[in-house]
């Protein structure tokens, strides 16, 4: 109370917002209406006929206009959570720092905002000005200014196919520009994730940060230690299957944004074996996204932190450590430092732990044990992974061979191969260990029997 108290006192008059937009016809923009998903027309077209304004916001028509394809709409409207809720059977009012409503359309969900008014002493911050709470609803030219960048403030109507611009962010995209709306410092103190931002949507589209919004981010990096955890996982996970996720993060280096973030990675990136594979691993994975294939966060994020996991492993065993509890304390122990910066949740946690408790058992080829291995859930994954490690050159290319040519084998095939296989030392060893009765202590049993029988 007694901030807020002072905010008002102190606060000083914010400039009004009352620059005209332009509206800009279909000719010119080039988004088509076809181009809308259906559920996201559908959510405007219900909140216009109940005479509220409503329009395609942000991210997907900065993509269209880009010419690169939208992963999700939203909609952004002038109509409360709740008359959006009433409008819609299946909807849910979510979040506490921004209240939206999803609205789920088949297997589609539509988020939709209500427009937002300036910043003001309503708006709760913390220490460090980032916005906590922030639920005071204003007009559609006070939201388009609290967006962070000038091409994420763009509104397409579908039903008149126009697109609504407050601040050129139309002609950025065609100049290769990210600019911020406002002044950056303030802005970044605001929400301290729009320097992450930055990052993903100058690789994604190509654009150059202007130099006003590119000069305090090095100085305010320190700002993310202030970000929850799982917002930011989640703004990592966006930046790195964006599909540039290779140039996301070298300009994250470049910005100097990306020590801390990943602590793991900034020991990988200077080992020349670990670097390779980190980047191989990305663009591995770029090439999928941008070929419409789906993305395992759980076998990417293995990959990112694996050299961490090898190093500590290959320490354990030095100090003689079993090999297997060496190798589970070990994953235990990248993981619990990862967590002190990224809240990576419990299911992808399982899958990274999987893949990599799978490696040392691509090294057993005797036995049954290689198709017990086959018939693991996850073993395509836990493949992927071993050929990635020898694609890198950490270990050589025949053992991801032999295992291509071993589930592709017949059965008489593959007891071939089996048979072909060197015998494992360790399980030679072990079979010599076991000890057979000396004849001595046969023929006494013996003999004890026998007298045991006579008295009988």
């Amino acid at each position: 109370m007694i901030r807020k108290l002072l905010r008002r006192v102190f606060k000083r008059a914010e400039p009004a917002v009352t620059q005209e937009p332009a509206v800009i016809p279909a000719e010119l923009h080039g988004i088509r209406k076809e181009d809308i998903s259906p559920a996201a027309r559908k959510v405007c077209y219900v909140l216009q006929e109940a005479g509220h304004k409503a329009y395609v916001v942000g991210g997907a028509v900065r993509d269209l206009i880009a010419g690169a394809t939208p992963k999700d709409f939203d909609v952004a409207t002038d109509a409360t959570p709740e008359q959006v809720r009433a409008l819609f059977r299946r909807s849910r009012i979510i979040g506490r720092r921004f209240r939206i409503v999803h609205v789920m359309s088949g297997q589609e969900t539509i988020e939709v905002s209500t427009f937002r008014a300036m910043n003001s002493e309503e708006s709760s911050t913390d220490e460090h000005g980032r916005i906590l709470q922030d639920n005071v609803w204003g007009s559609m030219a006070e939201d388009a200014t609290r967006r962070d960048f000038t091409v994420n403030a763009l509104y397409y109507d579908p039903s008149t196919q126009t697109v609504v611009d407050y601040h050129h962010g139309v002609a950025d995209l065609q100049q290769k520009t990210l600019r911020m709306i406002g002044e950056p410092h303030q802005r970044y103190r605001e929400d301290p994730v729009r320097m992450l931002r930055a990052v993903r949507l100058a690789a994604k589209l190509g654009l150059i940060i202007d130099p006003d919004a590119r000069r305090p981010i090095r100085e305010m990096a320190n700002l993310l230690e202030n970000v929850p955890l799982a917002r930011l996982f989640d703004e990592i996970l966006k930046l790195l299957t964006s599909g540039h996720a290779v140039p996301c993060l070298r300009q994250l280096r470049e910005e100097g944004l990306h020590t801390g973030l990943l602590p793991m990675l900034d020991v990988i990136l200077d080992q020349p074996v670990g670097e390779r594979f980190v980047w191989l691993s990305l663009e591995n994975t770029d090439a999928r996204v941008r070929a419409g294939k789906s993305v395992s966060p759980g076998f990417l994020f293995a990959t990112l932190l694996w050299h961490q996991v090898l190093t500590n492993w290959n320490e354990r065993r030095a100090r003689k450590e079993p090999s297997h509890p060496a190798l589970f304390a070990a994953m235990g122990e990248v993981l619990d430092t990862q967590a002190e910066k990224l809240a990576i949740t419990r299911r992808i946690s399982a899958d990274i732990t999987e893949i990599w408790a799978l490696q040392p058992r691509f090294e057993k080829r005797a036995g049954k044990a290689p198709y017990r291995l086959l018939e693991q859930p996850r073993y395509r994954a836990g493949y992927d992974f071993l050929r990635l490690r020898a694609e890198s050159g950490e270990i050589p290319m025949e053992l991801p061979d032999w295992w291509d040519n071993f589930a592709d084998a017949g059965g008489n095939a593959r007891e071939e191969m089996l048979q072909a296989q060197p015998r494992d030392p360790a399980a030679a060893a072990k079979k010599r260990r076991r000890r057979p009765r000396r004849k001595a202590e046969a023929d006494s049993g013996g003999s004890v029997t026998a007298e045991a029988g006579s008295e009988d």
